[in-house]
């Protein structure tokens, strides 16, 4: 069987390099680790034995590319996507790829509905937000909204290890810190701010209490819509350093009195601060989904779902679903034609399956 090609745009990035030491190892799969800077592809492509190529995913000639490279997949690592617009996905359609990306902005990944009669025309599979959210996410609530007769409430949220995340990363999360965005509550819509809203919640062993602040993520909206009747859906997110916490809490603060702009100009210097930490601060982090509704059997039922990660194991789980998804389409596993947020396509235990071999481990509700 011909091997399915697949292109890892930003390959040699955070999330990238992790998602190209994963695939390099299947032998239906001939990889691509493409990106503008030849140098560091190739650095990485040398160790893996794949092939380095040099693309600019803004190029306007990026389909006629992707057709003469023979790719069969994209995945999109090359954020943040705050702010991007579909020409990467646009292209592979144009050029009969499927496509797959790790955004996690709100707007971009709901948005990936616009591109479903393209996909559908041209026999390929395109979903946006194959990652922790709501890749995962609504994995787990897929696995327990039977269990509800209703379900009313789900309340979720990460906490990080040690490790910082790539540069892209943390101006997207920078992008709305103390910026307004809309979540369900209650039955209706209120305002929340980024990384406001200060919590204390405490995981399963060994993470414990961590601070976390409320996110604006795809979740959100998404959630609404496929699990009619919730009233409500947050999701809140946490450092594994207190102060670092609120340093950027405080930070919050002041762009929503307007006495900053945008923490977007702070990225470069605070990402050095980030990675000079981590020899001091935890090499643990946490995702947890709770749940409240009504159980089957009429009585009131709470759920909660955790996942635990250890020796800084934790930046690779946003890449599973990712990892898992390339390896579907390599054995032509059948998969929906048409653009679709990137739920309903794995289960929790396909999922983790992309990660074995690292420290993770599900605490089942």
């Amino acid at each position: 069987m011909t091997p399915h090609t697949i292109l890892v745009i930003g390959g040699y990035g955070f999330f990238g390099t992790r998602i190209c030491q994963a695939l390099y190892t299947n032998p239906a799969i001939r990889l691509l680790i493409g990106g503008r800077d030849l140098h560091q592809a190739q650095r990485l492509a040398t160790a893996l034995g794949a092939q380095a190529v040099v693309i600019d995913a803004t190029a306007p000639d990026l389909a006629s590319q992707l057709e003469q490279l023979g790719v069969a997949t994209v995945i999109h690592t090359a954020g943040p996507f705050q702010g991007q617009d579909y020409h990467v996905a646009r292209a592979a359609i144009e050029a009969g790829a499927n496509y797959l990306d790790l955004a996690d902005g709100r707007a971009f990944v709901a948005g990936i509905t616009a591109l479903d009669a393209a996909a559908r025309e041209r026999g390929v599979f395109v979903t946006s937000g194959a990652s922790s959210l709501p890749a995962l996410s609504s994995a787990v609530l897929d696995r327990y909204a039977p269990r509800f007769k209703q379900l009313v409430s789900i309340r979720h949220g990460i906490a990080s290890g040690a490790r910082a995340p790539g540069m892209a990363t943390m101006r997207g999360v920078f992008s709305y810190c103390g910026k307004p965005f809309e979540r369900w509550e209650n039955g209706r819509s209120t305002r929340a701010y980024g990384w406001l809203d200060l919590q204390r919640h405490r995981f399963a062993a060994p993470v414990g209490a961590r601070l976390l602040g409320s996110c604006d993520v795809p979740d959100l909206i998404l959630f609404r819509q496929r699990y009619p009747g919730v009233q409500t859906v947050t999701f809140h997110a946490g450092f594994a350093s207190a102060p670092g916490h609120l340093f950027l809490w405080a930070c919050a603060q002041l762009v929503r009195l307007g006495m900053l702009r945008s923490l977007v100009p702070l990225v470069t210097p605070l990402h050095a601060i980030s990675g000079a930490m981590e020899r001091v601060v935890s090499d643990k982090g946490a995702m947890f989904v709770a749940m409240t509704g009504t159980g089957n059997d009429g009585l009131p039922l709470c759920l909660t779902w955790q996942l635990v990660a250890a020796q800084n194991h934790g930046p690779h789980i946003p890449c599973g679903a990712a990892i898992a998804l390339a390896g579907k389409l390599a054995a032509r596993a059948p998969l929906p034609h048409g653009a679709l947020p990137c739920m309903g396509l794995l289960s929790v235990a396909e999922y983790l399956a992309a990660l074995d071999g690292f420290d993770v481990r599900e605490v089942p509700a």
